[in-house]
This record gives structure tokens, sequence and C-alpha cells, in this order.
């Protein structure tokens, strides 16, 4: 499939970079997940280690200070130890099962990271420390409050604290308030997702399109992007209709290319019906070969406009908006060399196609 990924995808005609601390950020944000008990020394920490938030970091951020890759990169870890949990081993499989962690996490971000009131539940730790619902998961972090570590949320809800707090640490009070959104609506989002795969429902096309900007956490990613570049938007910038058009088209392009790469292994392992391939299949009645074509069309077809819209944004706002540009630039060029780089969306060994029961399509 990835060299079917290749031929099929127009490749972003944007300069390739990788920033040189990204080895040493890997495995700094690594030990970063093993601290606060998002992965252990088993399985969940290999797994973390094939997702490359290092390296899709350092590519979209490639002269970042160091400290400002590392907090970039440490939220990619801990999105992607929040998608695994919950497409692979279980979390978001109904909304009943998923509430719960969602609540404490919402409360983490309500409080942007402060202290915890009283503890309601007790966390009791496996040995690999992945977490789960119920807040199992290992260790929750050195130091950590007991009052964080003791909720569903467990290790995911100390590692959330300690991200929010360092972005308060920044003194950027919008750009912390607009991730805290952010993130709360990439949460809620994940309920979205749990309810269909309990009811084995495709979305329709314009539902999927309008929620996968939530579920693909690129937006929250943005944030911690613009916050590295130096110089984010201001206020009145980022309500310009044409600044929000091009960002939704980056953050959809971003998704898309998410959708065309791990197509695979979400087919054969989980037949997870949120991805781009599915919907247009489900929609259309297409096969899987044309339905992907169709989704790389799309993906194409964007690019495109991507740089028309992005010539229209430069003509309209001049200089001012070069860093927002740049920053987007980067990250579409870093997702697609990141994508053929790491192993994240390699199928499962034993896996096999077609064993799972159809989706209904919903339109």
């Amino acid at each position: 499939m990835r060299s079917f990924d290749v031929s099929a995808l127009y490749e972003p005609p944007f300069v390739s970079r990788r920033h040189v601390a990204t080895d040493r950020v890997a495995a700094e944000s690594l030990e970063w997940a093993r601290r606060h008990g998002l992965v252990g020394g088993g399985p969940s920490a290999s797994r973390l280690h094939r997702a490359g938030a290092a390296e899709l970091a350092g590519r979209a951020c490639p002269q970042a200070s160091v400290p400002r890759l590392r907090l970039l990169t440490d939220l990619f870890s801990w999105l992607f130890v929040m998608d695994d949990v919950c497409d692979d081993d279980g979390l978001g499989s109904a909304p009943a099962t998923l509430a719960p962690t969602v609540t404490a996490l919402l409360d983490v971000l309500d409080r942007h990271g402060g202290p915890a009131g009283t503890a309601a539940w007790c966390v009791t730790p496996t040995a690999d420390a992945t977490p789960t619902a119920g807040g199992h998961g290992g260790p929750a972090g050195d130091g950590a409050p007991r009052a964080d570590r003791d909720t569903p949320a467990g290790a995911l809800g100390v590692a959330l604290a300690d991200l929010c707090r360092r972005v308060l640490d920044q003194r950027r009070p919008t750009l912390l308030l607009r991730l805290v959104s952010q993130l709360r609506e990439y949460l809620l989002a994940l309920l979205w997702e749990a309810a269909n795969r309990e009811r084995r429902r495709v979305p329709g096309l314009a539902e999927y399109r309008q929620m996968r900007r939530h579920t693909g956490g690129v937006r929250p990613s943005l944030t911690l992007t613009d916050l590295a570049y130096g110089r984010p938007p201001g206020p009145a910038r980022r309500v310009d209709p044409a600044l929000v058009a091009l960002d939704d088209l980056a953050v959809d392009l971003v998704c898309w290319c998410n959708d065309l790469f791990s197509y695979r292994k979400e087919r054969d392992a989980v037949a997870d019906p949120h991805n781009l391939v599915t919907v247009l299949a489900a929609q259309h009645g297409r096969d899987e070969a044309s339905a992907f074509q169709l989704a790389a069309g799309w993906f194409n077809d964007g690019l495109a406009g991507y740089l028309v819209r992005e010539a229209a944004l430069v003509a309209h706002a001049g200089p001012a908006v070069t860093p927002y540009l740049a920053a987007r630039r980067a990250w579409l060029r870093a997702t697609y060399d990141w994508s053929m780089r790491v192993d994240r969306y390699a199928t499962p060994p034993g896996a096999s196609a077609g064993t799972q029961p159809p989706h209904r399509f919903e339109g």
C-alpha cells in the first residue's frame, strides 16, 4: 500500500527539513512518556517509539528552540497514546466506555493543569503501563499529586496537566485558551467516534469532513507549532475569513494524508469507519481501489487549491502572515515525509483483511 500511496499522492512542493535536535528530543520525549506513566518498558513503549513523534515535530518545526520542540513532541506523544488506546485497545469502542476518561481529562483542561480537587478513584498500576479506561496504566508521573493520578484518566490526565502547565509557563494566555479549547473539541469528537464504532456506522461525507478536523488533533498541534515559530497570529488576524479558510484546508490536507497512509492498517486490523477512503466508498458505492484513488484525488486537488489560496492571502495580508504560512507549509511537507518514513501505519503482523462485519452507511 505504501508504494501505491507514493504513486497516487502529489508530493507537497515545499522544502523538506529536519531539526538537528530531532533524535535527542525523541529520546527525551519517550522518557517523559515513561516518567508520566503513559508507557512502560514493553509493547506500549515500542508502539510509541514507532509512531515517531519527534520525527513529525522536527520536520514541522525545523528551526524551533529545543524547549518548544520538546513541548510539541510531548503533545504528539500524548495524542498518539490517546489515539492508540481508543482505536486499538478498546477504550473508544463505545461512548459509555470512553466517557469517564474524557470527563476526567476535561477537568484537567478546565483547570489548565492546576491542582485537582479530591480524588474519587484509585489507580492500580499494571506491568506495561498502557493507559486504559479506569485510569490503569502504571505510575502516573514522578511527584504527580495523588488527586491527579487517582482519576479515570490516570496517566493520561497527569501528562495532559503537565503539558498545560508548560504552556502556561510560556505566558501566552490567549494561546493557552485556544489550545485548551481545541483539545476539548478533540476529546468530545472522540465520543462521536466511539458512538459510530458502537453502532458500526459510517458517517456521511460532510459530517466526516467536519468532525475529522477535530478527531485528528491537528488544530492543537498547529497552535503549539505557531508558538514554536515565535509569532502566532493575533486575534484580529485569526478571524480573517481568508486565513480561517486556509487553516481549515491545511487541517483537511493533513488529515486526508493521514487517512490514505493509515487506510490499510485500519481496514485490516479493526475495520474502523473513520477514514476518508471508507467514507467515500460508502457514499459513492465504490470498491476500495477506486475509493482510494478518489480520496487521493481529494488530497491532490486540495493541495492545488491550498497553493492558490495561499497566494491570495499573501497578496491580501502581506508579510505579517509569513510565519503562519511557513508553519503550515512545513506541516504539510512534514506530514508527507513522516508518513513515508515511520512504521506507525504498518499493518500489524497476523492481521487479516475482511474479518470485520460491514459498517452501515448513514448519509
